[in-house]
């Protein structure tokens, strides 16, 4: 069954387009090919809490997130959603996920709507009178 491309497949075939719009991108999987973003600061102003994103634009404040598989089911959304608050300087959050995810559930192919139901997250957060998002958010379906 053919479960589409990974994060990291997207993000490769991305990253050159990236790099050359300025986004700092994540080179591998490594420490050091990491993109860190700051949350909190302690000695010195050192940064004591930083999340990991797979790019960033600083004089945009952009950052990016690309999901595959684990976007809606593994809860991955919910985590980019989040940790974009607590961003230092992320006045942007583009996150890029699967128009659909197919998986087996016993004998049968599923289809999870990862685009959709990622929407439906995004307009219920932007269109509550209860709570009031510190970023602009991208939603890309691939």
């Amino acid at each position: 069954m053919d479960k589409g491309l990974t994060s990291d497949e997207v993000l490769a075939v991305l990253r050159p387009n990236l790099i050359g719009l300025g986004f700092t991108v994540e080179m591998s999987k490594l420490a050091t090919g990491k993109v860190r973003r700051p949350v909190f600061f302690g000695e010195n102003g050192a940064p004591d809490l930083q999340y990991e994103i797979d790019a960033f634009h600083s004089d945009w404040r952009c950052g990016l997130e690309i999901e595959a598989g684990r976007a809606w089911m593994g809860n991955a959304v919910y985590r980019d959603l989040i940790q974009a608050l607590v961003m230092v300087e992320v006045d942007v959050l583009v996150l890029a996920v699967p128009n659909t995810y197919r998986y087996r559930s016993g004998d049968k192919v599923a289809v999870s709507r990862d685009y959709e139901n990622t929407c439906a997250v995004a307009d219920a957060l932007y269109g509550h009178s209860r709570i009031r998002m510190p970023y602009r958010l991208l939603v890309i379906g691939y």
